[in-house]
Formats: structure tokens, C-alpha cells, sequence
């Protein structure tokens, strides 16, 4: 996402930069912008198959011909009120990382929840992993994302409280067919994780909300 809104932005000076410092390393890979240039989300891809020569990796193993794709994302227009935390990363060189603080990025989370219109059970995982680390959602930037897209966009009495949250929550809850979501999550994980799948029900998942809240 974008810091702040900019509908004029391209991905075509971003992707020329990348390309060089793929170069740099001994890789050619192609970069494409993709999509209508109107919508607030735009895209990019990048694929290589160049990649596999110079790199071990494992995950490979009888598909060395197969392509690697990087898909990139970014909100133009994004929700005020987001809160941004720098990391510094040093592979393969020291640089500095701007991104969303947990805090903002678990309010996009909770909106995705209640505004998706289809059943991600990826999307409950995560809600239990940022539960479990007891982050609280930035109830501002939520609200102002509900502002702008779904079943509560243009809604100027909509008022994001904790009470409002619980109350939302728990009726997205009520309306899931859990085994068709913990069977979306049950590929992703390992066996001994997949075994947790079984807690997955209005009762596990209403707890959570408490212990949220």
C-alpha cells in the first residue's frame, strides 16, 4: 500500500530498478504491469526460470523447468490511519523496509474477514495467529477501510468500537462452515499443525473473540 493516496501511480520505474539489481546477481527474469491502469489495486508480476540454475533450492526437485513467479500487489488509495513501523533486513545488502505496524495490518485482516464475500479459511488462521499474539487491531484504520469498501461503504453513522467489533465478528462467525474452512488451511500445514484444525467451530473461534477483545 501507499502511504498516502496517488491514482497516478506505475509500477514501470519500480519494475526497471528491480530488473537491474536482478541482473546484478546473474538473473534475467521478465517483469509485466498487469491489469487496467484505473483500478485502485494494481499489479505486476515477475517471471523467471532463470532463477533455478543459480539457486539450491530444494522445494525444485523434478520441476527444474518450472517458472517462478512473484506477483505484487499495491493499494493507490489506500485507508487512513494505518500506522508504519522500518525493519532492517541485510541480505543481500543492508537495506531499510517500511511497512505496516501489526496493529493496522490485523485491522485489514479483520476487514477482509467481515467484506470478502466468500469463505477464506486462510484469513481465520490468521486471526487466531495475531489473537495468539495478543496484538490489538488499530479500530480507526478498520473503520475507514469499512468506509471505503463493502457492506458498510458510505455508512457515515458506522462507529468502530470494541463493542461494534464483538457483535460483527461473532455473526461472520456464526454463518461459517468451519470444516470447509479448516479444509481451505488443512494443505498449507504440517501434520502436527493440521491436527489443531479439529478446534475449528463458532465456540473456538467465539472464545478468540473474547480473548481479543
Amino acid at each position: 500500500m501507499l502511504k498516502e493516496p496517488d491514482p497516478e501511480f506505475a509500477w514501470a520505474g519500480y519494475l526497471e530498478a528491480l530488473l537491474t539489481c536482478f541482473e546484478e546477481f546473474g538473473l534475467s527474469p521478465e517483469a509485466l504491469p498487469k491489469g487496467r491502469m484505473e483500478n485502485r489495486i494494481k499489479k505486476a508480476v515477475i517471471k523467471d526460470n532463470s532463477i533455478t540454475n543459480q539457486l539450491n533450492l530444494s522445494f525444485y526437485q523434478g520441476r527444474e523447468n518450472q517458472k517462478l513467479k512473484i506477483k505484487l500487489e499495491i493499494d493507490v488509495q489506500p485507508p487512513a490511519n494505518s500506522g508504519y513501523e522500518y525493519t532492517y533486513l541485510d541480505f543481500p545488502l543492508d537495506y531499510e523496509v517500511c511497512h505496516q505496524d501489526l496493529s493496522s495490518n490485523f485491522a485489514l485482516k479483520i476487514h477482509a474477514l467481515l467484506c470478502r464475500g466468500f469463505l477464506k479459511g486462510r484469513d481465520w488462521y490468521d486471526f487466531n495467529w495475531y489473537v495468539k499474539q495478543k496484538i490489538s487491531p488499530n479500530l480507526q484504520h478498520l473503520e475507514n477501510a469499512l468506509h471505503q469498501y463493502g457492506p458498510w461503504q458510505g455508512n457515515d453513522k458506522l462507529s468502530v468500537d470494541l463493542e461494534w467489533l464483538q457483535d460483527a465478528l461473532n455473526a461472520e462467525i456464526e454463518g461459517i462452515d468451519w470444516q470447509q474452512a479448516s479444509d481451505d488451511v488443512e494443505r498449507f500445514l504440517s501434520v502436527i499443525e493440521q491436527k489443531s484444525l479439529s478446534l475449528w467451530s463458532e465456540r473456538f473461534f467465539k472464545k478468540r473473540v473474547g480473548e481479543l477483545l
